[in-house]
């Protein structure tokens, strides 16, 4: 399922695998209009602000899941704004989904712990 081009599921997953990036995701699921943030997009003084963080540690988060294209930034003036890219979700929730399918017979081996 990896096209050229497009990132490996593990690099989404460990951008992902942070407490306080998934609750920046989750709030950028569903902006909530605050002081800066504009319709579908949330502004990082406002991320500060609701998740408590320093502009420096804000900074690191954004960096990691932008990286990994889970998020698009858009600088007007002194202010930057995030969004989700929804496809990149799409296109990972479709390897997930892939791989929650019903397995061929045999396809899984056995594990340590099922064989005691």
């Amino acid at each position: 399922m990896n096209k050229p081009g497009s990132l490996l599921p593990s690099v989404l997953l460990k951008a992902l695998a942070d407490p306080v990036r998934l609750r920046i995701v989750e709030m950028l699921a569903r902006p909530d209009a605050a002081c800066c943030s504009i319709a579908d997009r949330v502004c990082a003084c406002d991320l500060e602000r609701l998740l408590g963080l320093t502009q420096p540690t804000i900074s690191h988060h954004m960096k990691r899941l932008s990286n990994a294209g889970l998020v698009e930034a858009r600088k007007a003036g002194k202010y930057v704004f995030y969004r989700l890219n929804r496809t990149r979700f799409h296109t990972l929730a479709a390897w997930l989904e892939e791989l929650a399918g019903e397995p061929a017979e045999g396809a899984y081996p056995v594990f340590a712990e099922d064989e005691a």
